[in-house]
């Protein structure tokens, strides 16, 4: 991670100066005032504010230096980390930044994906403002902002985002965020949802699973015991993304959100990049094959 994001830090740097004198350096190489903090130890920082949810002022203590340069070293590496994008199991090098990039991969390699979204509480907007109730969820009656996570059948990150406020409703965000329209463009690609997409699965039924709905009261016992088993299988199989979400929970800002609502978006790509990380190491299962073999050969 220090070889990939050494350089771009450095080039952002460059270009943020370049801009601010509007030329190029008068100076030579290696005057002015000295950086405070290297480039290691602004990463080392950030990663503990994502991991841990220190305050600025008390990693500021750890390092011996100002509030304020605690401050601007996360504001220069957390993009970069957000930019970075997931990790793709079993494909060192190769990182899905885009939801045409998931689906593109998802329908090359025939990745059934799992796809749920999650929400959490960030602080209330100001009062007599426009928009204040944008946040109000009608699931968790909070200010939250929601997100939407998509995983392969093990639960690996394979993409994380589409942010919103916490009133639109999952089914609003699949039309505008354009996923619906990647379903569309990638026939093959397969996913299986909750309730809350059940508008997608009607759309696209032979290509989007959702769980089954359950029979009317007067219906044959049988098919209430069929329903049962069928929805027990379906949450069986979406339960992975589950853990998905349950993985950023540990992440101290995820758990909830103090900062400001806009720099939301890019602390959760941050942390869901770095958990990608983690989870592509996992070990691909592999399924046993059901084919029948001959333990010997038969006698004619």
């Amino acid at each position: 991670m220090l070889k990939e994001l050494a350089p771009r830090w450095q080039a952002a740097r460059e270009s943020a100066l370049h801009e601010r004198r509007g030329g190029d350096r008068r100076r030579a190489a290696g005057a002015g005032p000295k950086q405070r903090l290297v480039f290691v130890d602004r990463l080392l920082v950030t990663l503990v504010h994502l991991r841990l949810g220190i305050p600025h002022a008390a990693l500021a203590e750890l390092y011996a230096v100002d509030r304020s340069t605690v401050s601007g070293a996360i504001r220069e590496v957390r993009p970069l980390l957000a930019a970075r994008g997931f990790a793709v199991p079993d494909r060192p090098g190769v990182r899905l930044r885009t939801l045409e990039d998931l689906f593109a991969y998802a329908g090359t390699k025939g990745v059934d994906l799992r796809i749920d979204g999650t929400e959490v509480q960030v602080r209330r907007p100001r009062a007599h403002r426009p928009g204040r109730k944008a946040f109000v969820s009608g699931k968790k009656k909070q200010n939250t902002i929601k997100t939407t996570t998509f995983s392969d059948p093990q639960g690996r990150t394979l993409f994380s985002g589409v942010v919103r406020p916490g009133r639109m409703h999952d089914q609003t965000a699949v039309r505008t965020e354009g996923i619906a329209e990647q379903f569309l463009r990638h026939p093959k690609v397969k996913a299986v949802v909750d309730e809350g997409y059940r508008g997608l699965a009607n759309e696209f039924p032979c290509q989007v699973s959702a769980p089954p709905k359950k029979p009317k009261d007067d219906a044959p016992l049988g098919e209430h015991h069929a329903w049962r088993e069928q929805r027990r299988r379906q949450s069986s199989a979406r339960i992975c993304v589950e853990h998905t979400n349950a993985e950023y929970k540990q992440w101290r800002p995820l758990q909830r959100f103090t900062g400001r609502r806009e720099t939301y978006a890019e602390t959760h790509l941050a942390i869901a990049t770095l958990v990608s990380d983690r989870s592509a190491r996992r070990a691909t299962r592999r399924k046993a094959s059901t084919e029948l073999v001959l333990a010997r050969q038969a006698a004619c």
